[in-house]
């Protein structure tokens, strides 16, 4: 899942994968704010943890949002970058870039909502842009 030539998280914070989204997505620390949650659940499809995916997304979401579906998405494209556009407290938006399983380059832009419970950040939903 992990590319050894990956110096830098995927997320594009700049640090490595272990020491940036890796300990998020395996529950050794909290994601902080929303966009640190975003970042995480970017590295997530990257690294195909549909387990964290679903744990993420608040609770009143989850029934739209199936393990296998979020799998198939997640492996069946290659995922390229992301772009962090805008910022604010409870939402992000984003661009993810990939190529979609016909190995055309794509883009989802889309404004996330989040919402903190008990000390945790999670995704609410998604407007596309």
């Amino acid at each position: 899942m992990l590319n050894s030539n990956q110096n830098t998280c995927f997320c594009g914070l700049g640090k490595s994968y272990q020491e940036c989204c890796e300990p998020i997505i395996n529950g050794i620390q909290k994601a902080t704010t929303a966009e640190l949650l975003m970042r995480s659940r970017y590295s997530a499809y990257v690294t195909h943890q549909a387990d964290y995916l679903v744990a993420t997304t608040h609770v009143s979401k989850r029934s739209s949002h199936s393990k296998s579906e979020i799998l198939n998405w997640a492996t069946r494209n290659k995922w390229l970058q992301l772009e962090i556009i805008y910022v604010t407290e409870y939402t992000v938006e984003f661009k993810a870039y990939f190529l979609d399983s016909k190995r055309q380059q794509q883009i989802h832009h889309e404004l996330s909502s989040f919402k903190l419970e008990n000390g945790n950040w999670f995704y609410v939903d998604g407007e596309f842009i």
